[in-house]
């Protein structure tokens, strides 16, 4: 007879295959990971920093600030509406700087945690993840600096606000697709880390982020809106500014469509590549 009772004993099963079967489960049981790596990345971010959580109010407050200057007072551009200008930049602001955040961070994430890699099994994907979280914290505080500009200049949103959580969602979407991607390719071509911060800097002036989509001709804005964070922050507009920025229907769409199809591909490349990145690493 068997001394060990069967409720203390573990079984230990190994099967071809079942970690692939078991992978989304699998994120479940390690999710006490995940916030681990996410709360190390908050940590780490504003530890032994001069003014700490401040970045978070500084970095995009003077952003607003130059974009406010370059494009609405000397370059003239429209503003959406009768919209104060710094009103419409902060509102395209906040949705691109979580974008950008995402794709920066999450990227290079996976070398970051070769230690980790190469020794533990849990899935990979984990990772990147972990790192929106730093972004959604960022976005957070930067939506006080948005309160105070409501306030400065009166401008009381619609009943469209209500609504602005979904468009967060599709913000850390539309980054979590290319980021998980990038993330796979530096495993193997770690050159490429350089191009993620060419890629976001160009991005930001070809979005509408300092300027209102109207200035692009509407006959080309279905082809713009191939940017997936053209319909994003369209949506991040309306929600603020309500009918002073009306959303482009096909545009959105399209980049509703780009956004997941994006994500797939985001998701299908690591799933691909995640089993050799401990040999790479």
């Amino acid at each position: 007879m068997n001394p060990i009772h069967p409720d203390s004993a573990r079984l230990l099963v190994l099967e071809a295959g079942r970690s692939d079967r078991y992978y989304w489960s699998d994120l479940w049981r390690y999710r006490e990971l995940f916030f681990i790596l996410a709360w190390r990345d908050v940590a780490v971010r504003y530890k032994q920093t001069v003014v700490g959580l401040a970045w978070a109010f500084v970095r995009p407050f003077m952003t607003m600030v130059v974009f406010t200057v370059v494009f609405g007072q000397i370059a003239k551009l429209p503003t959406e509406g009768n919209a104060p200008y710094a009103v419409m930049v902060f509102a395209g602001l906040l949705p691109w700087t979580l974008f950008s955040s995402i794709l920066g961070d999450a990227s290079s994430s996976v070398v970051g945690n070769s230690n980790l890699i190469s020794k533990v099994y849990f899935p990979r994907l984990i990772v990147p993840l972990s790192t929106v979280i730093v972004a959604l914290i960022d976005f957070l505080i930067s939506l006080v600096i948005l309160a105070g500009l409501l306030l400065w200049y009166g401008v009381v949103p619609g009943w469209q606000i209500l609504l602005l959580p979904v468009f967060v969602m599709l913000a850390l979407l539309a980054g979590i697709g290319p980021a998980i991607w990038a993330a796979a390719v530096i495993v193997k071509y770690r050159d490429f880390r350089f191009v993620i911060p060419f890629v976001t800097q160009i991005g930001l002036y070809i979005s509408p982020v300092g300027f209102s989509g109207k200035i692009v001709p509407e006959k080309w804005y279905l082809l713009y809106s191939l940017n997936p964070m053209v319909g994003v922050i369209d949506g991040f507009r309306w929600c603020i500014l309500g009918g002073e920025s009306p959303i482009y229907l096909p545009g959105f769409l399209l980049g509703l469509a780009v956004t997941f199809v994006l994500l797939w591909l985001g998701i299908r490349e690591f799933r691909r590549t995640e089993r050799g990145f401990a040999d790479l690493i």
